[in-house]
């Protein structure tokens, strides 16, 4: 399948990391994904009902982000998948977690996590 949903650079407060001045404080994450599906339905009716709601998606997305504090951007990575695989029309998703913030005390642009999650 080669058609494709994108979303890039969701910023997001959450408290996430492994220091508990990251949980206290927060910081904003910044989150991309790209799904796998056929968009075929929704091109022949021109209905949103017929593919995947980016809105929503954003919504439901940063929901995560803002929730449940973990150590580990690969744990954020995962939970996020696993929100873009709820919908069944989904085959695929990748997912990049952005950490721009991170406590890293060297001069940098980002830290991200990258993962990719199929049915």
């Amino acid at each position: 399948m080669n058609d494709r949903i994108t979303l890039t650079g969701l910023r997001v407060p959450g408290r996430h990391g492994v220091y508990d001045f990251e949980r206290e404080q927060g910081q904003d994450f910044v989150v991309d994904v790209a799904l796998e599906l056929d968009t075929t339905p929704a091109a022949t009716t021109d209905d949103v009902s017929d593919t995947v709601d980016y809105g929503d998606l954003a919504n439901a997305l940063a929901k995560v982000v803002g929730g449940e504090p973990v150590s580990l951007l690969e744990t954020l990575a995962a939970r996020l998948a696993e929100v873009c695989l709820a919908d069944p029309r989904v085959l695929a998703a990748d997912v990049t977690v952005h950490k721009p913030q991170a406590p890293i005390p060297l001069a940098f642009t980002d830290v991200s996590v990258s993962i990719r999650r199929s049915r």
